[in-house]
């Protein structure tokens, strides 16, 4: 097993109309001190990684995206459960999680499935989401959402995950979400037999819009850039997690 040479870790600012008070940022796979296959900034606990090489990368990220303090970690399934205003350094079994207190980073992970960031323009109010196919099927966007201040004028940002280039996909997998909203049927292009491509993140820019929130796609690709990002399709299973993160200052 090779051991990856540490380099400077490379980060992603959001291009989003965010207010002055919200800090976000996005991880890539490099920058960290974990071996192939989870060279080399791998920040999740849960795939096999060393724990202490997964420490020792969450450390250098926090350090290098200047997380205010301790971030929330979660403990994604695949759901719907929002934690609200969570406090514990412990991960949390959640796929989203909303916060209107400084200084308290929430952090969501992904290795192809569609991380989210969301703030309102016009008051103290945060929140992550973990977006996989379950997750947009069972509506975990609009769970989020449920939580932040009414008339709130909300923002999303969608980070790297897998493109539809790449995600190819069966009746398990469109059958819910075009039951759920006949209107996603356009984000599946039909190819040889009952499959189909599926844009994952045309879907949730799409139920963003019908929640009246204005989503801002990064268009990166998990699956297609192997150097920057993990993904759990291309490399069968054997992976890392990169991560995104947001948070508020203090008051000024």
């Amino acid at each position: 097993m090779r051991r990856s040479s540490v380099s400077p870790v490379s980060l992603i600012h959001p291009d989003w109309p965010a207010p002055a008070w919200v800090r976000a940022a996005a991880s890539t796979r490099q920058g960290g001190v974990s071996s192939t296959p989870y060279d080399s900034l791998n920040l999740a606990t849960h795939c096999g990684d060393d724990p202490a090489q997964v420490e020792r990368n969450r450390a250098l990220w926090a350090q290098r995206a200047g997380l205010p303090g301790p971030p929330v970690w979660l403990n994604q399934v695949h759901g719907i459960d929002v934690a609200v205003d969570p406090r514990s350094e412990h991960e949390i079994t959640a796929d989203a999680a909303v916060s209107t207190r400084p200084n308290r980073p929430l952090v969501v992970m992904t290795a192809d499935c569609v991380p989210i960031l969301l703030c309102a323009r016009d008051t103290p109010w945060v929140a992550v989401v973990h977006a996989g196919w379950r997750g947009l099927a069972g509506g975990v966007i609009a769970a989020a959402c449920a939580h932040a201040p009414k008339g709130a004028q909300l923002i999303a940002w969608i980070g790297p995950s897998i493109r539809s280039a790449h995600y190819e996909v069966d009746a398990v997998v469109r059958a819910p979400l075009v039951e759920q909203d006949r209107q996603a049927a356009r984000f599946f292009h039909p190819i040889a037999g009952k499959r189909w491509l599926a844009d994952l993140p045309g879907i949730a820019l799409h139920q963003l819009k019908t929640l009246d929130v204005a989503g801002f796609d990064s268009r990166l690709d998990a699956f297609g850039d192997p150097r920057r990002f993990y993904s759990y399709r291309r490399d069968r299973g054997r992976t890392g997690r990169q991560a995104c993160a947001i948070w508020m200052l203090d008051a000024q």
